[in-house]
């Protein structure tokens, strides 16, 4: 799979990857989530193989036969264990493994930077707002910083990718 100079690798996950597809969002790429269709389709493998094709997407997933399928537009996840899925990407060029808040984990949306009335009224907000920037999801009406959460991420990554 090609992709132009600068431009940022688009992934679309199967639903055996779910916590994959949020560390993506929480890194900054745009991934779609095999969980956005509806369950139960006789035809979903060929499904995602054409919305990989149609939308530019490369396809992860734990399907070694779907992966076959795929051909380059598919790349087989060997492993159940977060990171080394995380490290098989990078590995592959990928991806670049760092946190970047910049789409909603949920939705995988763009997020915009937050208003002051949207930080007050989201009442999971942390009472000291000093020194934090905050990002708002427009379509999930949620809120992000970078939190213990986040820097939890960040450290699990650091970790994993400096041994």
């Amino acid at each position: 799979m090609s992709r132009r100079s600068g431009e940022r690798q688009r992934f679309l996950t199967d639903r055996m990857l779910g916590t994959l597809t949020r560390y993506l969002r929480f890194m900054g790429y745009d991934t779609m989530s095999a969980n956005s269709l509806s369950p139960g389709s006789s035809r979903e493998d060929t499904l995602l193989l054409e919305i990989a094709g149609r939308d530019d997407r490369l396809l992860l997933t734990r399907d070694r036969e779907l992966a076959r399928r795929g051909g380059e537009q598919a790349v087989y996840i060997a492993s159940e264990e977060i990171m080394a899925q995380i490290r098989q990407i990078a590995d592959l060029g990928l991806i670049e493994p760092e946190i970047r808040m910049s789409r909603c984990s949920l939705c995988n949306t763009r997020l915009r930077p937050a208003t002051l009335r949207e930080i007050r009224e989201a009442r999971y907000a942390p009472r000291s707002t000093r020194g934090k920037e905050f990002s708002w999801c427009p379509r999930c009406r949620k809120l992000y910083w970078m939190g213990s959460h986040g820097h939890r991420l960040e450290r699990r990554l650091k970790e994993s990718f400096s041994s």
